[in-house]
């Protein structure tokens, strides 16, 4: 009989998606829940999916979830966290949510070094809401909101939170991944694990930013969408490690 090499994640319910088309938010899902069969953390795990097109998670993930107002996400960890420190916890939260209004939670707690794992899914828009201009929507991108394009004089740059968070003393491991392609994401899988272990073994704030496709409101297919994520918003994202600091623990 021929070797099976790839089944659904016992960590992922079997419900149909909610998700556009070619949105990267599905396999975003799936990773996690491999990670958490694979560490063996289902049992002790607590996600927290803010509003937005992550508020949704807990219909995927099956894990016990903690529902957040937007933005505040990461508060909510860090209260069920210090609360119960046995406990794995993790946010799962886009762009429009950590790095508008959620900013200030974020970078707090990355500086107190909270032992929570969060999720950045960055797709350069207010999703869920219709494709309005995020924080991270990069300089010429047409939103609902900038049909001129995004222009630096009048709407600012673009929000490089991750980068504003490594500054912190208390962040100890952040990567910038993709859900592009194969390759990129056993990438992204890696670093997602990463990111929950760092917490687990008491090192200090772990986040990973996952560039993500969203087709739909960026009126585009899902394979050019995926070719836009990787030849124009790496230039602004560029992918890989931004700090690593936990082999000096």
């Amino acid at each position: 009989m021929p070797k099976q090499v790839f089944k659904r994640p016992e960590a992922l319910k079997d419900n149909v998606t909610h998700y556009c088309p070619g949105c990267g938010h599905g396999i975003i899902h799936r990773l996690l829940a491999e990670i958490i069969d694979e560490l063996g953390i289902r049992d002790k795990t607590v996600g927290v999916p803010p509003v937005g097109c992550a508020v949704l998670a807990y219909n995927y993930i099956d894990v016990d979830m903690g529902e957040a107002p937007h933005g505040r996400a990461v508060a909510v960890a860090t209260g069920i966290k210090r609360a119960r420190p046995d406990l794995i916890v993790f946010t799962y939260q886009g762009d429009g949510d950590i790095a508008a209004i959620g900013t200030a939670e974020t970078i707090h707690a990355a500086n107190r070094g909270e032992r929570v794992s969060v999720i950045f899914v960055n797709n350069g828009v207010f999703g869920m809401t219709g494709g309005q201009m995020a924080p991270t929507t990069l300089l010429g991108q047409t939103t609902t909101t900038t049909p001129g394009g995004r222009i630096a004089l009048r709407d600012g740059y673009p929000l490089d939170l991750s980068q504003m968070l490594a500054v912190g003393r208390g962040s100890v491991y952040i990567e910038r991944t993709a859900v592009t392609s194969p390759k990129n994401i056993i990438k992204t899988k890696k670093a997602l694990k990463k990111a929950f272990q760092v917490p687990m073994n008491d090192l200090g704030f772990a986040l990973v930013e996952v560039l993500s496709q969203c087709p739909v409101n960026w009126k585009l297919s899902p394979v050019e969408a995926c070719r836009r994520v990787e030849e124009e918003v790496v230039k602004t994202y560029p992918l890989g490690v931004i700090k690593d600091t936990t082999e000096k623990g």
